[in-house]
């Protein structure tokens, strides 16, 4: 009875996630980390919306807090992302976050794209997302000559966007800050401007011996209000009333050939990969069971490991809720050794069952603009 019992709460949360991602097929949402080319995992060290049902949508209203990071921005994750000046990010964008296939974004939904980011204390921390601190890195706004907007640019990139760290700033923590702003309905009654926000954590490893201090500005609950044109700017006029508003700060330029000392960096302290973890689910981690010699040894290890699945669909993003399912196979694998007397276990103990992430395609990290 134990056994049938364990054993179906998996399927019920499969069906679960099924019913609520089937109604969440719009907009987009950044998913995925790319760091030098080097898929970080789908979720890992994304701040992200935890409700399947809106983890896509655009923030509502503009001038609301949580332009900074989006839905949930201000609840900082348990990993980190290690990354160096001059490193090349790369981020993923998705209408279904838990579809890898999923398209990035309707191609009707025109507009600019930026990146910016904030040097934090601690970028596990919570609530440091809205306020001062930020600045632009990076931005593709119009582009007259191809008739492209930003947006245009990453959906045609497959759904990705590229930066450079800049090579001067000093070594730590950092919020980076993907930024699309969809004006298909900016001239709607009322103006519907749509701000698609997400944040990554990251350590960006320096050893710049006078880093750059960039000029910061303020991102958070009234930034953005339906006065500043750029929210409101027209692009069905025939010609468009070029040019385009400014919207944010203008992009930081770091310095060339900064002045560097080896062994001058600071050192990751937070965020890392837990010891012992086996699957990597966003910013959850599975841990092996306990090992068994015996029916009642076993039973409590097949325990332990259904726990810790409802714990994978508790916590988990809704990037990774396909992957808890390859969780459970390990604990119906567990389960089934239970039931047919095959000890000691468990079955290739220690083993990483992490998916294989999704790899860059070729190209894949160019910077457009």
């Amino acid at each position: 009875m134990a056994f049938s019992n364990i054993f179906s709460r998996p399927a019920r949360l499969v069906l679960s996630a099924t019913v609520f991602l089937s109604l969440a097929q719009a907009h987009t949402v950044m998913t995925t980390l790319y760091v030098d080319g080097e898929n970080q995992g789908d979720g890992v060290c994304i701040r992200m919306n935890m409700d399947g049902y809106t983890s896509n949508y655009f923030v509502s209203p503009v001038t609301s807090k949580d332009i900074a990071c989006g839905v949930d921005g201000e609840k900082g994750v348990s990993r980190v992302c290690p990354a160096k000046t001059s490193s090349v990010l790369t981020f993923e964008f998705r209408e279904d976050a838990d579809d890898v296939n999923s398209r990035p974004l309707d191609e009707s939904h025109k507009g600019p794209a930026a990146v910016y980011m904030k040097k934090v204390s601690s970028a596990t921390d919570s609530n440091n997302a809205a306020g001062d601190g930020w600045f632009k890195i990076w931005e593709s706004v119009y582009d007259s000559e191809n008739d492209k907007w930003g947006t245009t640019k990453m959906i045609e990139n497959n759904g990705h966007i590229s930066v450079r760290v800049p090579e001067d700033i000093e070594g730590g923590y950092y919020l980076v800050r993907t930024e699309l702003l969809a004006l298909h309905a900016a001239t709607a009654n009322p103006p519907d401007p749509q701000f698609y926000v997400g944040c990554a954590q990251v350590f960006i490893e320096s050893n710049v011996t006078n880093p750059s201090r960039p000029e910061t500005v303020f991102i958070g609950e009234g930034t953005y209000t339906l006065d500043n044109p750029a929210l409101t700017f027209n692009i069905y006029d025939k010609p468009m009333a070029l040019p385009y508003p400014p919207l944010g700060p203008p992009v930081y330029k770091p310095k060339s050939n900064p002045d560097t000392t080896e062994g001058n960096s600071q050192e990751q302290t937070e965020g890392l990969k837990p010891e012992g973890c086996i699957f990597v689910n966003g910013n959850w981690c599975g841990f092996e069971v306990p090992s068994y010699n015996n029916e009642e040894e076993c039973w409590a290890a097949s325990d332990d490991c259904w726990r810790q699945s409802d714990n994978c669909w508790a916590e988990t993003q809704p990037t990774g809720y396909g992957y808890c399912t390859e969780w459970s196979k390990k604990c119906e694998e567990i389960s089934d050794s239970c039931k047919n007397s095959r000890f000691p276990g468990p079955p290739n103990a220690g083993q990483d069952i992490t998916p294989e992430w999704k790899k860059l395609e070729e190209g894949g990290t160019e910077i457009f603009y």
